[in-house]
Formats: structure tokens, sequence, C-alpha cells
């Protein structure tokens, strides 16, 4: 999961409010990811600026400093979500190719068929990809069809046939905008779509009668920048909006399914957001609806009188637990203070299993807890450390006995669109029972949403004639698209050479910089220590030294264009 952006302003004539756009949209979106971003512009003559790197938006724009280096009228921006891949600064996005016509990509989702794609860029394209990202992969799949116009300058469909010939080359999910230098910005999303894209505009403020576009993942991104009429961009649908024109609509290829990824209601998307036509907020109720008539199946109507208070774990459960409280009859008590300063600048564990980064963001609020029986609700079961650890802290509150209640049914299968969870064999509920589970947890009673109500309650959201079925994978292991044979062993692959080069191979300390770029003045450093690899009297400011250690070829720069990110200040 990560987010992406796209803007053009009708006034050309402006130096850097489309950055300043940019820049402000990539906070609403920062949930969706927080291990790199970027942007990238175009100004006079057709030139592109870019600022990308590792670390949080702020960071990586030095507050917003940065953003005035980046002049023109249009641009893409990308937020990145961890992935199974690397997460070199090389990978952060957009990613540029000069040929043909200069283009930058920014991709959300994940393309499940990445080797036949690199072998087919190498030996018939003979098109180098510099990085291990499927998104770069993207990139030169359009770019090479594009090329094949043989044009000094394309139009509007000469682009929308080299995307029906990407399409035609690529599977998976995607929701993607990219920029051609000079010419327009286009947004495009796959055929089933699973990842989450919508078009907005607003009137010009400088010319009359004219209008300014942005898109991006989450609706509350235009909304609160006002681009209030905003619409999905369907499933197979692409737009393109041209300099000093209008947004022009194309259905590239038929309309596969209409399954959004039901993840995006789970857990990602910002409660505030509507994505294809379904109200996030909504959405959650209803979930809380159905989890409490779940809650009253599984331990009975003595079992819930018996509870004293629901508890969420903040902060997407928040919603659904809220309307459990209600259903139930049983208070609510917001328990559990999230720690909003928590930044992942310095990850250490602390001294021992129990001291989880867990207790770096929660911290319980004894009197709630204190000889109580309670039902904690949370949107999720993943790996189950997490869980483990908020039942711990209930139980060292005074709880006196612990419900765990899950708005999402178990987690058993890989998530293959462009969201890293877990393996299976990581999943807390792989080959494990309800019971197993609880236990292993800490919990003396587990419950989890059937699959059939998680996915009514996302369905009973949307408008009339709206969305009905969903992206569900994960729960069940049947998936939108066909899955390459040897492609999750793939994904394996992946994720060990990911861990082999984040760590030292016995597990023990892990070093990366942020920003990633050698020049920058003042680079911050993230630590991780396993927790097993911590002696429990260690200092931890005795490892500091670590960090004037060599740096890993992991956080290269690419080979792209001028990244301002470089410069000193």
């Amino acid at each position: 999961m990560c987010g992406v952006v796209g803007l053009l302003l009708a006034d050309t004539e402006s130096h850097s409010e489309a950055s300043h756009l940019l820049f402000e949209s990539l906070f609403y979106l920062q949930h969706r990811g927080q291990d790199a971003c970027g942007i990238a512009t175009c100004g006079s003559k057709g030139r592109i600026f870019q600022c990308k790197g590792n670390g949080m938006a702020a960071k990586v724009f030095q507050d917003g400093a940065r953003v005035i280096d980046l002049p023109g009228y249009m641009g893409i921006g990308h937020l990145r979500y961890p992935t199974a891949g690397t997460s070199s600064s090389a990978e952060s996005q957009p990613f540029y190719c000069n040929s043909p016509y200069g283009i930058c990509l920014s991709h959300n989702g994940n393309l499940i068929n990445a080797p036949e794609l690199r072998r087919y860029l190498d030996e018939e394209a003979h098109r180098h990809a510099n990085t291990e990202s499927d998104s770069e992969l993207m990139l030169n799949i359009f770019a090479n069809a594009l090329n094949d116009t043989g044009k000094a300058r394309v139009n509007v469909e000469d682009i929308f046939r080299a995307l029906t010939t990407t399409y035609q080359k690529c599977e998976g999910a995607w929701a993607a905008t990219a920029m051609i230098a000079g010419f327009g910005i286009l947004a495009f999303r796959d055929s089933n779509g699973i990842r989450p894209l919508l078009i907005g505009s607003r009137p010009s403020a400088t010319i009359p009668g004219q209008k300014d576009y942005m898109v991006a993942s989450e609706s509350i991104a235009l909304r609160q920048l006002g681009f209030k009429n905003y619409r999905d961009i369907l499933p197979g649908e692409a737009v393109f909006i041209q300099k000093g024109g209008n947004a022009e609509f194309k259905q590239i290829v038929p309309m596969k399914s209409y399954t959004p990824d039901i993840f995006e209601y789970v857990y990602f998307a910002r409660p505030d957001s509507v994505s294809d036509s379904i109200s996030i907020h909504k959405s959650r109720q209803n979930m809380g609806i159905k989890l409490a008539d779940k809650i009253r199946e599984t331990i009975g109507e003595e079992g819930v009188r018996g509870i004293d208070v629901i508890i969420p774990v903040p902060e997407t459960s928040n919603t659904s637990a809220a309307v459990v409280s209600e259903r139930l009859g049983i208070p609510l008590s917001n328990a559990f203070i999230k720690n909003r300063y928590v930044f992942r600048t310095f990850i250490l564990p602390g001294q021992g299993l129990r001291q989880k980064s867990v207790r770096r963001k929660l911290s319980a609020i004894d009197s709630e807890f204190q000889g109580r029986t309670v039902c904690l609700v949370d949107d999720s079961i993943v790996r189950g450390t997490t869980s483990r650890e908020i039942v711990t802290m209930a139980r060292e509150a005074g709880a006196v006995k612990v419900y765990f209640a899950s708005c999402a049914p178990p987690l058993i299968y890989p998530h293959i669109y462009g969201i890293d969870l877990a393996s299976p064999q990581e999943m807390i509920a792989h080959e494990k029972s309800r019971e197993d589970i609880a236990q292993i947890i800490g919990a003396d009673d587990l419950i989890y949403q059937d699959l059939d109500d998680l996915k009514q309650a996302c369905a009973e959201a949307a408008p009339n004639g709206g969305v009905k079925e969903f992206e569900v994978g994960v729960f069940c292991g049947k998936y939108q698209t066909d899955v390459p044979d040897g492609y999750f062993a793939h994904l394996d692959e992946l994720r060990g050479k990911k861990k082999k080069a984040n760590g030292v191979p016995n597990g023990g300390i892990k070093l990366s910089s942020n920003p990633v770029n050698d020049s920058v003045a003042t680079p911050s450093f993230r630590l991780e220590i396993q927790p097993h690899a911590m002696p429990e009297n260690l200092d931890p400011m005795s490892l500091m030294s670590v960090v004037n250690a060599p740096r890993s070829p992991e956080h290269r720069e690419d080979i792209s264009i001028h990244n301002i990110a470089s410069e000193h200040r």
C-alpha cells in the first residue's frame, strides 16, 4: 500500500504553487506510507525537478523548506509503504525515464508478473531497470510502448494506446499517476479496481473559466485542498489532463470486476475518506454492528453481561468499537492512550521481550482496567505480537478477564497486491484454531469477524448499484487475478533478501540512514535491535557509535534526474 497524487494547474506561469499543494497532499496521505516519499514537478521548457528519499514528508522536504526548489505548474507525488522488496532510497518514487519525452511515474500496487516483465525489457525492449521495484518496470513498459509511435511529439490518443499495451503486459493491481514533460498528467487504475484512485477539480484562482485538477489515492487530500468536485477513476479507466486543457477519460480495457481491496476499509484508509463511493466511517460502523452480533453469538448473553467495558485499540478500531459498545449496551472507554509523538527515527524495543515497541505507542489508564472484565476491539490481527503485548498491558493494568475482538477475519494467505503484511508462516492464524490463537495472545477468548459479514458491512455502505464485491484473497486464498506459478516462492525469496539486507545475519543489529543521500548535511539514523539480541543491562546510548559505520549499498542514490534532496541548505 502506497499513496499517489498528481496535479495540474491551469496557470502555467505558476512558480511553486503546484509543489506546495503536492507537499500538503502528502500530509493528508502520510498514513498510506511512512517509509519514503517524493515529488517531481515540471516547469518551463519541460524541465523536471525532483526531491525524494527515505523518511516521512516533513523530514524529506525539511519541513517544507525544499518545496520552493520545485518550480512548475504540474507534478506528481508518492508515499511508500514497506514492501517485500528492498527499502533502498533508489526505490523511492516518483521514478523517471528520459526516453521518450521525459516521463515520471508513481505507482501504488504490485505487479505479480515482474520477473517476466524484467525479462521482456532486457531481451526484447533492451531497456535497463536499475532497481528491484516493479514500479520502475511499469514505467519502462509504458515508455517502450510510447516510443513505438516513432513520433517527435505524441497526442492524447497515443498516450492511451501505449497504456493499452501496458495493461496487456502487466498483471496485478495498480493505481498510478504519471507526468509527461511539458504535456500533461496521466492517471490510471487496474481493471479490477483493487487499488483506489480519484480525480477532483476546482476553479482556477488566476485563469477565469479554467480548472485545476488533482488525482489522489484518497478523497481526503482532494477535499481538504479544495478539489471538492471529485469522482473515482473506474477499473480499467485512465484520465489524461493536458497542459491548458481539460480532463479526458478513456476506458483502456474492459472492466473485469469492481473489487476494491477490503483492507482499505478495515485499516488503511482514513475514516474521513470516501473510496469507491463508500464512506470509510460508515463501513467501520457497519463492521461494529456485525462484530457485536458475533461477540454475542460466540460468548453468549451471559458472557456479554459479564463484560464491564469495551476498549478500542487506537485508532483505526475506534469507530467500530463505539458501535460495538452501543449495540451491546456496554460502556465504552478510550483506556489506551496513543503517543502521537512517536516516530520511526530510533526504534529500540526495550529491555526484554515484554517491552516491545507497542509500549512506546500505547499506555493504559489503570483505573479503567482495574478489577474489570474488558473486551478489546482491534481492526485485525496479523502476526499477533502486538495483540499479545496489548493483552499483557491490560492484565498488568488490573484486568481480571480479557476478551479480544477483531473487526477482520483471520489472515491466512499472502497479500499480493501491494501490501506486505507477512508470509503465511508468520501469520498467527496460519494453521491454528481460534482457541489456539487466544491462548497465544493471552486472551480469555477471541472473536473474529466472519468474512461474509465483513463484505456485507462494506457493501451496505455503498450507494445503490455500487460496489458489492471485494478483493479478499488474504482471508480465503481466492484472488481477483490469476497467480503465476512460483509467485509465492518468489515473494518468500524477496522477503528473505530484505531481511538479509536489513540486518546482521544473526538477527542482531540493523542500521539504516534517513534521508539516504550521502551529501545531506544532517542525516538521521534508525537503529533496530531485536529484543533477544540486547542484554538486560545494556545502556542503549552505548550503541550509538555504530552510526558511523559504512552505509549499505541499499541506501545509494539512484541515477535519475538531479535530486535536490542531495543538496546542502
